[in-house]
């Protein structure tokens, strides 16, 4: 009379893998919240000298520039 797969029981393996999948989740998404922190801006020289790393401006341009930000 009680027969596999009848009634709340027979979908209650379902129901488990679902809440252990939700439990998994939010334990995931806590653990990346908690690893970001927000980042600090890139002051202007930082910027000046990625630039320069990067070979957008040549080495006179770089230092004329840092002249201005420093001073």
């Amino acid at each position: 009379m009680h027969g596999y797969g009848t009634g709340f029981m027979g979908w209650g393996w379902i129901l488990g893998l679902v809440v252990l999948g939700l439990i998994i989740w939010a334990v995931v998404r806590s653990a990346q919240n908690s690893n970001t922190s927000p980042r600090e801006p890139k002051s202007a020289l930082d910027i000046l000298k990625e630039r320069y790393a990067l070979g957008e401006i040549d080495k006179q341009e770089f230092e004329e520039k840092k002249r201005d930000l420093t001073g």
